[in-house]
C-alpha cells in the first residue's frame, strides 16, 4: 500500500526511488513522520492527500495535550518574562507520536487520540538551569534484531539520553546508565558558559549525531565541535573541527591564535543526512563574539558555512561559506534541506541575511550563480571586514536589506513620527552595513530574512517554500574596559538585541512584516510571495495582511498544501502551494513557533499538529497547547 501511493503521487522513477529508499533507510512509511523534517533529507513532504485545497477548509480540532510546562523559568521571574518557547516538531512512528517540552520533558503518546502513554523528565536527579532554551524535538534510532528502538533527546545542561521507545526509561547500556555528559571535555574549563542541545540530534545508520548551543558572548569558550556516538554503546565514534586546529585545512583562516579557545562555529540548528550517499550536512554558526571579530582576524572558516561530512567518519566532502568574518550574528539557521533541481541532487540553505543559496548536493557548488560583492568596511579600531561577501544572482533574495525615509512605516501617524525620529539616529550603508560606534540600523536583522524555520519542498510541482521576517536590528559597538573579555560589544538604550519596531513591537518599515514563498527550484524564480500573518489593532482599523514577524516553518503535502503557524497573531494556516491563496486559518491556543507535522494513523485518519505555546522572541502570551486537527 504505502509503495503504490508513493508511485501513484510521484511523476518521474528517480524521484520515487528516492522516496522509497530515504524511507526505508529510516524505517518510515508514508503515514508517518519519523524524522524531524520527515525524511533525513528534511524536505518536510508528506505524500498524504486525504486532507487537501478541496476538503482543507473543514478542519476541526481533534484532540489536544497539554504538557504542564508553562511556568517562568524562576519563581521570583519578573512579570512579562520571556517564556520558553514551545517549538517542538513531534515525530510519528507507528501511530505513536514522541516530542519534547519546553522543560525537556519527553513525551509519549497515542497519535490518533492524544493519550499520553508516558513521559520521562530528565530533571530527577538533577536541577533544570535557569538559562532560556527552546527543545526543538527529539530523534529515533529504529534499533535492530537485537536491540529495540530509541529515542535519543538533548537537554539543556548537555546531555544526550537514550530512551526505550516502548516504556521511555534510560537504556542502561548507552553511555552511564542512559546518558552522555557532552560539557565532559568540551566545556570543563568553561563552568559556568553555557553548553546544551535544543535541536534533535541527527541518525545516520549506528550513530547518533550532535551539536549544541554554546555561547555567543564572550568570545573564548566551549567548543562548538559535532561528535557521532555508537547509537547502541554511546561510544565516541568520530569528532569534527567545526574551527580547524593546527595542521588541519582551514586553519590559515585563522590569523595568529583567533582560533584557540574560540566559541560558537557550532551546530545549533538541525542537521540532515543523504542517506543513500552517506553525506552529513552542518549549518555551523558564527564563531563568537558576534559582532566583533578584531581577535580573531581572518575568513574564519568553518564559521557560516554549509559542511558536507562523510557521515560514517566526519571527514570533509566539501564546504561553503555563506558569510566571510561574520559581524552580524548572521549563522546560517535552517536545516539544510535535500532537493532536486533539474533532477539532479541539491541542497537549498536560506539564511538570515533573506539569501537563497542552492547548491550541488556532491560538490557545493552554486547552481545559479554567486558574485563576491564588495560591502561596506568596518570603522571600528581594530575591526577588518572581509572585503566581498557573496551574493546569490538567483534566487531573489527574501527579505529587504536597506532603508530610507521613503520606506517608513505608515499604518499610523504615532508609528510614522516614532520610526521617523529613531530613524534619524540611525547610519545604514546597506546590505551587509557592519555596526559602528554610532547607532546603526542592519537589514536583516539578527531575526531575519529566514530563520531556524527553514523550507519544505514540494517535488511534485519541483516548489520551495519558505517564510520570513521584516524585522530589522538596531545598535553600536561601545569599547569596554580594559581586560574585559570582548573589547567591544553591541548596545543600545532599548537593549543589547533591540529591533527596527515601534512601542508596539510593529515593524518600522511599510508592511508586509512578514512573507511565506514559493521559488521555482529548477528556474530560480519566485513563483509567489505572500503576506505571513495579520495584526490584530490594524485589521479592525480597516489595514489588512500586514503580515507578522514569525519563527517556526512550513510542511508541504501531496494534497497541494502548505501548512504553517509561526506568525505573532496566534494562528495556524493552510495556503494553496501552486497559487499561495489561505485557504484555511485557525485561531489557536498560543501563536505557533513550531514546524507542524501531518500523518496518518492505522485506522485511516490523516491529522496535522502543531505546538501553539508562543513565548519566545515576540509574545508573552504562552500555552502548553499540542494541537491535533483533522477533518469531521
Amino acid at each position: 500500500m504505502a509503495l503504490a501511493l508513493i508511485e501513484e503521487m510521484t511523476k518521474s522513477v528517480g524521484l520515487m526511488t528516492a522516496l522509497v529508499t530515504a524511507m526505508v533507510l529510516s524505517g518510515a512509511t508514508p503515514e508517518g513522520w519519523p524524522v524531524y523534517g520527515h525524511d533525513p533529507g528534511g524536505a518536510r513532504y508528506s505524500p498524504l492527500r486525504d486532507i487537501n485545497t478541496k476538503n482543507v477548509s473543514q478542519l476541526k480540532r481533534a484532540w489536544v495535550y497539554h504538557t504542564g510546562d508553562v511556568e517562568p523559568l524562576t519563581a521570583d521571574a519578573p512579570r512579562g518574562q520571556r517564556k520558553t518557547a514551545f517549538e517542538a516538531t513531534p515525530l510519528v512512528i507507528d501511530d505513536v507520536m514522541y516530542f519534547s517540552t519546553p522543560a525537556n520533558r519527553v513525551v509519549a503518546l497515542d497519535a490518533g487520540t492524544g493519550r499520553e502513554i508516558w513521559t520521562f523528565s530528565p530533571w530527577t536527579k538533577r536541577k533544570r538551569p535557569a538559562h532560556d532554551r527552546p527543545s526543538r524535538g527529539v530523534s529515533y534510532w529504529p534499533g535492530n534484531a537485537a536491540t529495540p528502538a530509541r529515542i535519543m533527546a538533548g537537554t539543556s545542561d548537555g546531555r544526550l539520553i537514550a530512551l526505550n521507545a516502548r516504556t521511555g526509561l534510560p537504556v542502561p547500556g548507552f553511555g552511564d546508565e542512559g546518558e552522555i555528559d557532552l560539557r565532559r571535555g568540551f566545556a570543563d574549563r568553561f563552568p559556568q558558559a553555557n553548553y546544551d542541545v535544543t535541536s534533535p540530534p541527527a541518525i545516520y545508520r549506528n550513530l547518533v549525531i550532535v551539536g549544541a548551543e554554546v555561547p555567543e558572548s564572550p568570545g573564548l569558550g566551549p567548543s562548538g565541535d559535532v561528535r557521532a556516538f555508537d547509537a547502541q554503546s554511546g561510544k565516541l565514534v568520530w569528532r569534527f573541527h567545526t574551527i580547524p586546529q593546527p595542521g588541519e585545512p582551514g586553519h590559515e583562516t585563522w590569523q595568529g591564535a583567533g582560533w584557540k579557545d574560540r566559541t560558537g562555529a557550532n551546530v545549533w540548528s538541525i542537521m540532515t543526512v543523504d542517506t543513500e550517499r552517506g553525506l552529513l550536512f552542518l549549518p555551523v554558526g558564527s564563531p563568537a563574539y558576534d559582532f566583533y571579530g578584531g581577535d580573531r582576524k581572518g575568513q574564519n572558516l568553518f564559521g557560516n558555512a554549509l559542511v558536507a561530512l562523510h557521515a560514517a567518519t566526519g571527514k570533509v566532502a566539501w564546504y561553503y561559506q555563506f558569510v566571510h568574518h561574520d559581524v552580524w550574528d548572521y549563522d546560517p539557521p535552517a536545516p539544510p534541506a535535500l532537493i532536486t533541481v533539474q533532477g539532479k541532487p541539491a541542497v537549498v540553505e536560506v539564511t538570515k541575511m533573506g539569501l537563497v543559496f542552492i547548491l550541488d548536493r556532491l560538490t557545493g557548488k552554486p547552481l545559479f550563480g554567486v558574485t563576491e560583492t564588495p560591502v561596506p568596511q568596518s570603522r571600528v579600531p581594530g575591526e577588518e571586514t572581509w572585503p566581498t561577501q557573496p551574493i546569490p544572482m538567483k534566487p531573489a533574495p527574501l527579505s529587504r536589506s536597506s532603508m530610507t525615509a521613503a520606506d517608513l512605516t505608515t499604518v499610523t501617524e504615532e508609528s510614522h513620527r516614532y520610526c521617523a525620529d529613531l530613524l534619524a539616529t540611525l547610519t545604514n550603508r546597506g546590505r551587509f552595513t557592519p555596526f559602528g560606534l554610532t547607532p546603526t540600523l542592519v537589514f536583516p536583522g539578527t531575526l531575519g530574512g529566514a530563520t531556524w524555520s527553514g523550507v519544505s519542498f514540494d517535488p511534485e510541482h519541483q516548489l520551495i517554500f519558505v517564510n520570513a521576517n521584516e524585522v530589522g536590528a538596531i545598535g553600536q559597538l561601545t569599547r569596554q574596559p580594559e581586560g574585559a573579555p570582548n573589547a567591544y560589544e553591541r548596545t543600545s538604550p532599548l537593549g543589547s538585541y533591540a529591533r527596527f519596531w515601534d512601542t508596539r513591537h510593529w515593524p518600522c518599515q511599510q508592511p508586509p512584516w512578514g512573507t511565506l514563498s514559493a521559488i521555482n527550484a529548477d528556474t530560480g524564480d519566485t513563483v509567489w510571495k505572500v503576506p505571513l500573518g495579520i495584526t490584530e489593532e490594524l485589521e479592525r482599523h480597516g489595514i489588512h495582511n500586514t503580515g507578522a514577524p514569525n519563527i517556526g516553518g512550513s510542511i508541504a503535502t501531496a494534497g497541494g498544501l502548505v501548512f504553517i503557524g509561526a506568525t505573532s497573531d496566534e494562528r495556524f494556516r493552510a495556503f494553496d502551494a501552486v497559487t499561495g491563496k489561505e485557504l484555511w486559518a485557525a485561531q489557536i491556543d498560543a501563536s505557533a513557533y513550531a514546524t507542524p507535522i501531518t500523518y496518518r494513523t492505522r485506522e485511516g485518519r490523516q491529522f496535522v499538529v502543531v505546538a501553539a505555546g508562543g513565548g519566545g522572541f515576540f509574545s508573552e502570551k504562552s500555552s502548553d497547547s499540542l494541537i491535533a486537527f483533522s477533518l469531521p
